[in-house]
């Protein structure tokens, strides 16, 4: 149950932060970049929680969204601060 919870949630902050980040580095406005990037992310969320059940090895599930998500939002964050 927590891994599907907190590693969704890890894994769609790192998503929203990337998908901003790369809006915004090509050319979109900040505040549409952050409406799309907020309606994808309950998509990705869902999605990602339901895998999350349906999966077979808990440490791939963790892997996949905890890692997924931390890669994203360094990713992010090394975007953000190229660009400023």
């Amino acid at each position: 149950m927590a891994a599907g919870l907190l590693g969704s949630y890890a894994f769609v902050w790192g998503f929203t932060s990337l998908s901003i980040a790369l809006g915004v580095a090509a050319g979109v406005p900040f505040g549409d970049a952050t409406s799309l990037a907020f309606l994808l992310a309950l998509v990705v969320f869902l999605l990602s929680f339901c895998w999350a059940f349906a999966a077979t090895s808990l440490v791939r599930v963790w892997a996949a969204l905890g890692g997924g998500g931390a890669a994203m939002t360094l990713a992010a964050w090394l975007l953000s601060r190229a660009l400023v």
